[in-house]
Protein backbone atom coordinates (compact mmCIF):
# COMPACT_ATOMS: atom_id res chain seq x y z
CA UNK A 1 0.00 0.00 0.00
CA UNK A 2 1.47 3.08 -0.79
CA UNK A 3 1.97 5.58 1.91
CA UNK A 4 1.19 9.23 2.31
CA UNK A 5 4.49 10.63 1.48
CA UNK A 6 4.40 8.34 -1.82
CA UNK A 7 0.71 9.82 -2.38
CA UNK A 8 2.28 13.00 -2.20
CA UNK A 9 5.08 12.96 -4.54
CA UNK A 10 3.14 11.54 -7.39
CA UNK A 11 0.18 13.98 -6.48
CA UNK A 12 2.79 16.84 -6.85
CA UNK A 13 4.83 14.77 -10.30
CA UNK A 14 0.86 14.59 -12.00
CA UNK A 15 -0.17 18.03 -11.39
CA UNK A 16 3.21 19.64 -12.67
CA UNK A 17 2.98 17.75 -16.04
CA UNK A 18 -0.74 19.11 -16.11
CA UNK A 19 0.63 22.40 -15.73
CA UNK A 20 3.29 21.86 -18.61
CA UNK A 21 0.49 20.67 -20.73
CA UNK A 22 -1.84 23.58 -19.92
CA UNK A 23 1.24 26.32 -20.54
CA UNK A 24 1.84 24.24 -24.06
CA UNK A 25 -1.79 24.70 -24.92
CA UNK A 26 -1.93 28.41 -24.25
CA UNK A 27 1.09 28.87 -26.54
CA UNK A 28 1.08 30.00 -29.75
CA UNK A 29 4.90 28.62 -30.20
CA UNK A 30 3.60 25.12 -28.83
CA UNK A 31 0.24 24.28 -30.50
CA UNK A 32 1.81 22.14 -32.90
CA UNK A 33 0.78 24.65 -35.57
CA UNK A 34 -2.61 24.02 -35.51
CA UNK A 35 -3.67 27.54 -34.83
CA UNK A 36 -2.73 27.93 -38.33
CA UNK A 37 -5.68 26.75 -40.26
CA UNK A 38 -4.27 27.17 -43.82
CA UNK A 39 -1.48 25.65 -45.28
CA UNK A 40 -0.07 29.56 -46.44
CA UNK A 41 -0.02 30.68 -42.99
CA UNK A 42 2.85 27.65 -41.76
CA UNK A 43 4.43 27.93 -44.89
CA UNK A 44 4.91 31.53 -45.88
CA UNK A 45 3.94 31.21 -49.15
CA UNK A 46 0.93 32.39 -51.42
CA UNK A 47 -0.49 29.65 -52.60
CA UNK A 48 -1.50 26.11 -51.46
CA UNK A 49 0.11 25.21 -55.04
CA UNK A 50 3.98 24.87 -54.23
CA UNK A 51 6.56 24.84 -57.14
CA UNK A 52 7.11 21.04 -56.61
CA UNK A 53 4.06 18.56 -56.02
CA UNK A 54 6.26 16.50 -53.32
CA UNK A 55 6.33 19.75 -51.25
CA UNK A 56 2.60 19.39 -50.75
CA UNK A 57 2.92 16.04 -49.72
CA UNK A 58 5.47 17.16 -47.21
CA UNK A 59 3.33 19.79 -45.64
CA UNK A 60 0.40 16.83 -45.21
CA UNK A 61 2.93 14.71 -43.28
CA UNK A 62 3.45 17.75 -40.98
CA UNK A 63 -0.20 18.43 -40.81
CA UNK A 64 -0.90 14.94 -40.39
CA UNK A 65 1.84 14.73 -37.66
CA UNK A 66 0.87 17.57 -35.77
CA UNK A 67 -2.62 16.22 -34.86
CA UNK A 68 -1.10 12.61 -33.66
CA UNK A 69 0.59 15.11 -31.02
CA UNK A 70 -2.09 16.95 -30.12
CA UNK A 71 -4.47 13.89 -29.56
CA UNK A 72 -1.75 12.47 -27.53
CA UNK A 73 -1.33 15.28 -25.69
CA UNK A 74 -4.63 15.61 -25.20
CA UNK A 75 -5.30 11.64 -23.68
CA UNK A 76 -2.26 12.34 -21.29
CA UNK A 77 -4.13 14.88 -19.92
CA UNK A 78 -7.55 13.01 -19.36
CA UNK A 79 -5.33 9.95 -18.37
CA UNK A 80 -3.66 12.72 -15.73
CA UNK A 81 -6.64 13.89 -14.25
CA UNK A 82 -8.31 10.52 -14.16
CA UNK A 83 -5.18 10.10 -11.84
CA UNK A 84 -5.56 12.91 -9.94
CA UNK A 85 -8.93 11.78 -9.40
CA UNK A 86 -7.97 8.23 -8.17
CA UNK A 87 -5.94 9.85 -5.93
CA UNK A 88 -8.95 11.24 -4.01
CA UNK A 89 -10.79 8.51 -3.94
CA UNK A 90 -8.40 6.27 -2.77
CA UNK A 91 -8.04 4.25 -5.66
CA UNK A 92 -4.93 5.33 -6.64
CA UNK A 93 -1.75 2.09 -6.81
CA UNK A 94 -4.52 -0.38 -7.22
CA UNK A 95 -4.91 -2.35 -10.30
CA UNK A 96 -9.21 -1.91 -11.93
CA UNK A 97 -8.80 -5.18 -13.01
CA UNK A 98 -7.38 -7.75 -10.58
CA UNK A 99 -7.32 -5.14 -7.36
CA UNK A 100 -4.04 -6.09 -6.58
CA UNK A 101 -1.76 -3.27 -5.83
CA UNK A 102 0.28 -1.72 -9.11
CA UNK A 103 4.40 -2.24 -7.95
CA UNK A 104 5.83 1.52 -7.39
CA UNK A 105 8.43 1.32 -9.59
CA UNK A 106 5.86 0.76 -12.43
CA UNK A 107 3.95 4.19 -11.28
CA UNK A 108 7.32 5.71 -11.46
CA UNK A 109 7.76 5.13 -14.55
CA UNK A 110 3.96 6.13 -15.55
CA UNK A 111 2.16 7.45 -13.19
CA UNK A 112 -0.83 7.09 -14.52
CA UNK A 113 -1.06 3.43 -14.78
CA UNK A 114 -4.14 2.02 -13.67
CA UNK A 115 -3.38 -1.81 -14.54
CA UNK A 116 -0.47 -3.83 -12.92
CA UNK A 117 1.99 -5.06 -15.44
CA UNK A 118 -0.17 -8.49 -16.14
CA UNK A 119 -3.40 -6.89 -17.00
CA UNK A 120 -1.44 -4.18 -18.87
CA UNK A 121 -3.57 -3.06 -22.50
CA UNK A 122 0.16 -3.24 -24.34
CA UNK A 123 0.37 -6.98 -23.01
CA UNK A 124 -2.45 -7.52 -26.05
CA UNK A 125 -0.91 -7.53 -29.88
CA UNK A 126 -3.76 -7.23 -32.22
CA UNK A 127 -4.21 -10.11 -35.32
CA UNK A 128 -6.38 -8.01 -36.92
CA UNK A 129 -5.45 -7.21 -41.17
CA UNK A 130 -7.03 -3.70 -42.29
CA UNK A 131 -9.92 -4.63 -44.13
CA UNK A 132 -8.59 -3.29 -47.13
CA UNK A 133 -7.42 -7.02 -47.65
CA UNK A 134 -10.24 -8.75 -48.11
CA UNK A 135 -10.86 -7.07 -51.45
CA UNK A 136 -7.64 -5.82 -52.72
CA UNK A 137 -5.69 -8.26 -54.96
CA UNK A 138 -2.33 -8.97 -55.76
CA UNK A 139 0.14 -6.49 -57.09
CA UNK A 140 -1.46 -5.77 -60.83
CA UNK A 141 -4.06 -8.11 -60.51
CA UNK A 142 -5.44 -9.79 -63.85
CA UNK A 143 -3.18 -7.82 -65.87
CA UNK A 144 0.00 -9.42 -64.33
CA UNK A 145 0.87 -12.32 -66.84
CA UNK A 146 3.69 -13.96 -65.83
CA UNK A 147 1.69 -17.25 -64.98
CA UNK A 148 0.58 -17.46 -68.23
CA UNK A 149 1.73 -18.44 -71.76
CA UNK A 150 2.30 -15.27 -72.41
CA UNK A 151 5.26 -12.81 -73.51
CA UNK A 152 3.87 -9.54 -74.45
CA UNK A 153 4.63 -6.18 -72.32
CA UNK A 154 2.05 -6.23 -69.65
CA UNK A 155 1.46 -3.93 -66.95
CA UNK A 156 4.03 -5.28 -64.22
CA UNK A 157 6.36 -4.69 -67.36
CA UNK A 158 5.41 -1.21 -67.90
CA UNK A 159 5.88 -0.90 -63.71
CA UNK A 160 9.60 -2.68 -64.00
CA UNK A 161 10.16 -0.73 -67.16
CA UNK A 162 9.86 2.63 -64.86
CA UNK A 163 11.68 1.24 -61.82
CA UNK A 164 14.48 0.80 -63.91
CA UNK A 165 15.31 3.99 -63.42
CA UNK A 166 15.46 4.42 -60.17
CA UNK A 167 12.92 4.33 -57.17
CA UNK A 168 12.57 6.11 -53.66
CA UNK A 169 13.16 2.68 -52.12
CA UNK A 170 16.76 1.43 -50.98
CA UNK A 171 18.52 -1.98 -49.97
CA UNK A 172 17.69 -0.94 -46.61
CA UNK A 173 14.33 -1.03 -46.89
CA UNK A 174 13.60 -4.69 -47.67
CA UNK A 175 14.26 -7.74 -45.18
CA UNK A 176 16.17 -9.47 -48.16
CA UNK A 177 19.69 -8.50 -47.65
CA UNK A 178 20.86 -9.51 -50.48
CA UNK A 179 19.16 -6.87 -52.16
CA UNK A 180 21.17 -4.41 -53.66
CA UNK A 181 21.03 -1.15 -55.91
CA UNK A 182 21.05 -3.21 -59.01
CA UNK A 183 17.98 -4.97 -57.84
CA UNK A 184 15.75 -2.91 -56.42
CA UNK A 185 12.25 -4.70 -57.46
CA UNK A 186 10.92 -8.22 -58.29
CA UNK A 187 12.46 -9.61 -61.37
CA UNK A 188 14.65 -6.42 -61.96
CA UNK A 189 16.75 -8.99 -64.41
CA UNK A 190 13.87 -9.76 -66.46
CA UNK A 191 14.24 -8.70 -70.16
CA UNK A 192 12.90 -5.80 -72.11
CA UNK A 193 12.41 -5.74 -75.33
CA UNK A 194 13.91 -9.09 -76.85
CA UNK A 195 12.99 -13.16 -75.34
CA UNK A 196 16.10 -14.91 -76.26
CA UNK A 197 19.14 -13.38 -74.99
CA UNK A 198 20.37 -13.38 -78.59
CA UNK A 199 18.56 -10.94 -79.38
CA UNK A 200 20.17 -8.47 -77.10
CA UNK A 201 23.22 -8.54 -79.95
CA UNK A 202 20.47 -7.67 -82.82
CA UNK A 203 18.70 -5.03 -80.56
CA UNK A 204 21.42 -3.36 -79.01
CA UNK A 205 23.06 0.33 -80.09
CA UNK A 206 26.57 1.16 -81.14
CA UNK A 207 27.42 1.32 -77.03
CA UNK A 208 26.00 -2.17 -76.67
CA UNK A 209 22.89 -1.43 -74.56
CA UNK A 210 19.34 -2.70 -76.16
CA UNK A 211 17.10 -0.32 -77.42
CA UNK A 212 13.66 -2.47 -77.19
CA UNK A 213 13.22 -1.26 -80.95
CA UNK A 214 11.63 -4.65 -82.77
CA UNK A 215 11.81 -5.61 -85.49
CA UNK A 216 14.23 -3.62 -87.43
CA UNK A 217 16.52 -4.35 -90.30
CA UNK A 218 19.26 -6.41 -88.43
CA UNK A 219 16.47 -8.29 -86.60
CA UNK A 220 14.71 -9.30 -90.27
CA UNK A 221 18.19 -10.28 -91.41
CA UNK A 222 18.82 -12.48 -88.45
CA UNK A 223 15.30 -13.75 -88.84
CA UNK A 224 15.96 -15.01 -92.32
CA UNK A 225 19.47 -16.61 -91.98
CA UNK A 226 17.67 -18.51 -88.92
CA UNK A 227 14.93 -19.39 -91.50
CA UNK A 228 17.37 -20.65 -93.96
CA UNK A 229 19.61 -22.75 -91.81
CA UNK A 230 16.67 -24.39 -89.93
CA UNK A 231 15.70 -25.17 -93.39
CA UNK A 232 18.98 -26.18 -94.55
CA UNK A 233 19.30 -28.47 -91.12
CA UNK A 234 15.08 -29.45 -92.62
CA UNK A 235 16.27 -30.52 -96.18
CA UNK A 236 19.71 -32.35 -94.78
CA UNK A 237 18.03 -34.52 -92.28
CA UNK A 238 15.44 -35.62 -95.58
CA UNK A 239 18.41 -36.46 -97.68
CA UNK A 240 20.09 -38.33 -94.40
CA UNK A 241 16.60 -40.22 -93.93
CA UNK A 242 16.55 -41.24 -97.70
CA UNK A 243 19.76 -42.37 -97.77
CA UNK A 244 19.52 -44.63 -94.92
Amino acid sequence: MLTTNQLRSFKTIIKRRLAEIAQQETSEQEDFGLSQALVQQSTGELSNYDNHPGDTGTELFEREKDLSLDEHLKQEKAELNLALQRINQGKYGVCEVCGREIAVERLEAMPTAVTCVDHSPSNHTSQNRPAEEDTLGPPFGKFDNDNKDANFFDSEDSWQRAASYGTSETPSDFIDPKKDYDNMYVESNEPYGYVEEIETFITSDINGKPTGIMPNESHERYEETMDEYEQSMFEGSLEDSDYK
